[in-house]
């Protein structure tokens, strides 16, 4: 098929298949049958110049479509990081302040399940937990 319209001495067959699919995306954009925008071997170098410069006008409406696409995709990247980073800081304040709520034998007992893997308990620790933490609240909005 593409021998109708690319000489094998004047071209290689890769730059034929590139003009062959270039000259198919054309016409599809442009809703025109592409057998009429073929060459053979009898065309003027005029033509070749035209259907060049459509490609290119094709090609780059496809590059700026292609950039607009880009650029949206960026903004909504950057917003998404822009959240993450305002949630890792307030999980870090969190973080912060229930250090210094804990009591040392809460955070021994968190450093030993994270050496360990064990998840960490939900039941009470009898009665030094509820009174470690209303002593700590007193004190932590004091400070």
């Amino acid at each position: 098929m593409t021998a109708q319209w690319c000489s094998p001495g004047a071209m290689d067959l890769g730059v034929c298949q590139l003009r062959h699919f270039s000259i198919s995306f054309l016409s599809s954009l442009l809703g025109t049958d592409s057998s009429a925008l073929r060459l053979d071997s009898s065309s003027s170098g005029a033509s070749v110049v035209a259907i060049d410069n459509k490609i290119e006008q094709a090609m780059d409406l496809v590059k700026s479509h292609l950039m607009y696409a880009v650029r949206e995709e960026v903004e909504v990247l950057k917003e998404q990081i822009k959240e993450l980073i305002e949630k890792n800081s307030q999980l870090e304040q969190e973080n912060t302040l229930l250090k210094t709520l804990a009591s040392p034998e809460q955070l021994a007992q968190f450093q030993a399940q994270l050496q360990t893997g064990s998840p960490p308990s939900s039941q009470p620790q009898g009665t030094t937990q509820p009174t470690a933490q209303p002593a700590s609240q007193g004190s932590g909005p004091s400070a």
